[in-house]
């Protein structure tokens, strides 16, 4: 038996006595806590059902009492509070809190009706806010090339110099391995179908369009945004937690002119010639797997190409490069400034960095392939 319990003065128990008005008295005593309540509660539970509610109940001589204590009154007197209650004031907030009335929930449809209400909300304002937040980084970046133009001796030549070098030269790898998979790929999986019609000589057709009009910008514009994005992305947010970004604009240098603006500026540069490099390894692996599927030797392969594909896709797609350069500089950017101080703000920025740019890429690119569909049609 518990030290608390087989003490007398702690030990719970009711006495049976009458009032000076001649009616029932309940005298508790002893500590009515769940510790000491344990090894007599089944006698307690008894007691009490054959007390009533009714009667007089003098609770002052309570050496101490908790919540279980209290629900165990609580039940004895039936859910309600005893109309001749005399108890200490310590122990007075415990029943009031018990007689507060139970609140229904809410039904479980009604609930769902507003959480998905709650969350579509929380996602629309969501967006409302990185689109202004966006489009004033946008306005801030023209403002200042606007500046820059005026003043050229202020251009960060050294810092667009360097943006291009790490997002363009060492991206050649990475992208050359991708184009030349891709190529294989596509030419392998239409060179059996073209047999099978004897139009084995329309594998260039489809390599040349596919490729330079949609498959070279896309996948060029996805490997920098996953690549480079990421990077710039993290390094604005480790500027951040660095509190670097705050020293700048203590000393009154504008993030847009040496952060941003540079790799708005290299990006949009690069890209074209990215996808001009990607293009070229792609259909080089395209007209290596047609050699060896349809036996088309690499001098027909280069000679017909110009014919099969119009130069205007070409165009069409260095122009998506530039497009897609600025906005994924801009949205690695624009999630970079919105980092907090802290490692796990860090992560989900260069995530949500990536994701989004992929996002804008595909969009864009299905906005130009409606807008453009008549441009450089097959010739």
């Amino acid at each position: 038996m518990p030290e608390a319990a087989s003490q007398p003065g702690l030990t719970p128990a009711i006495h049976l006595s009458t009032g000076p008005d001649g009616k029932p008295l309940i005298e508790v005593t002893g500590a009515w806590n769940l510790r000491s309540l344990g090894p007599v509660v089944r006698d307690l539970r008894l007691r009490l059902q054959a007390c009533g509610a009714d009667a007089a109940w003098d609770l002052q001589s309570v050496a101490a009492m908790d919540h279980a204590g209290a629900l165990l009154l609580w039940r004895a007197w039936g859910q309600r509070r005893a109309k001749r209650l005399a108890l200490r004031p310590e122990h007075e907030a415990m029943f009031a809190r018990l007689s507060l009335p139970l609140q229904e929930p809410a039904p479980a449809l009604r609930r769902e009706w507003r959480t998905s209400i709650e969350f579509l909300g929380g996602g629309v304002l969501a967006l409302a806010d990185h689109l202004i937040a966006a489009m004033s980084l946008l306005g801030a970046v023209v403002l200042d090339a606007i500046d820059l133009a005026r003043r050229p001796q202020r251009i960060p030549w050294r810092e667009i110099s360097a943006n291009i070098y790490h997002i363009g030269a060492q991206a050649l790898g990475i992208t050359a391995l991708v184009g030349f998979l891709v190529g294989v790929v596509l030419s392998y999986l239409t060179a059996e179908q073209l047999r099978t019609y004897g139009a084995d000589i329309f594998i260039i057709n489809l390599l040349g369009v596919s490729i330079i009009r949609e498959l070279g910008p896309v996948l060029a514009a996805i490997l920098i945004a996953g690549r480079s994005g990421s990077a710039m992305t993290a390094q604005l947010g480790v500027m951040r937690v660095t509190e670097e970004l705050d020293a700048m604009q203590v000393m009154g240098i504008p993030h847009t002119v040496r952060l941003i603006l540079p790799k708005i500026i290299a990006l949009a540069i690069v890209m074209p010639l990215i996808i001009l490099w990607t293009n070229a390894v792609a259909l080089l692996g395209g007209m290596v797997a047609a050699n060896m599927q349809l036996g088309l030797s690499y001098s027909f392969f280069l000679s017909s190409l110009p014919d099969a594909v119009p130069l205007a896709n070409l165009w069409l797609g260095l122009g998506k490069g530039v497009v897609f350069g600025v906005l994924i500089a801009l949205v690695a950017c624009h999630f970079g400034l919105r980092i907090e101080a802290n490692t796990e703000s860090l992560g989900q920025g260069t995530t949500n960095s990536v994701v989004t740019a992929i996002t804008v890429v595909i969009v864009v690119d299905a906005v130009f392939a409606v807008m453009f569909s008549s441009v450089g049609s097959f010739g």
